[in-house]
């Protein structure tokens, strides 16, 4: 007799709706009370490696899609929308804990980018992180950081547990 499959669903959508409601929060703190947009470049220095500074996002990662007119941006959303839902059933039917909370930050993040564009026609980038002159990543949010976790997670936990099951099939 098997256990009854656990449903992780609750998870995945607690984490998405938080990653979403942060991801809005942060932006608007820092668009209105920190008014960052009207700071130009030299933003608001948090720590020595990190800076808040404003950027209107109108592509998506590393720059790739710039959406200079309005159908490149409705494209770029329903784009975005189609990889939304595509990581919403996947994240519906996950079976595993760990898949379906990293999906959680994927869609969270998604979403939060996707208000964006639709509210603003661009991202709200303002997360500067730089080691002197070096920039490691380009400005970012949270929902990047939180697509960016959700998918190390994502290939981590497949890699590793490709390895486990190749080297268990070995042995028999």
């Amino acid at each position: 007799m098997t256990a009854p499959a656990v449903n992780h669903r609750p998870l995945g959508l607690t984490i998405a709706i938080v990653t979403l409601a942060l991801d809005q929060l942060v932006k608007y703190t820092v668009t209105y009370p920190l008014a960052l947009k009207s700071r130009g470049e030299e933003g608001i220095d948090i720590l020595p490696i990190f800076r808040l500074r404003w950027l209107e996002n109108r592509g998506v990662s590393m720059g790739f899609f710039h959406a200079d007119t309005d159908l490149m941006r409705w494209l770029l959303v329903g784009m975005t929308m189609v990889i939304a839902i595509f990581v919403g059933v996947w994240m519906w039917r996950e079976k595993a804990r760990q898949d379906v909370a990293a999906l959680g930050l994927v869609l969270g993040g998604a979403i939060g980018n996707i208000v964006d564009r639709i509210r603003l026609g661009y991202v709200v980038d303002y997360a500067d992180l730089h080691f002197g002159e070096w920039r490691p990543f380009l400005i970012f949010n949270l929902a990047d950081a939180a697509i960016t976790i959700g998918v190390l997670i994502l290939l981590a936990r497949a890699l590793l547990l490709r390895e486990k099951g190749a080297k268990t099939e070995s042995l028999n």
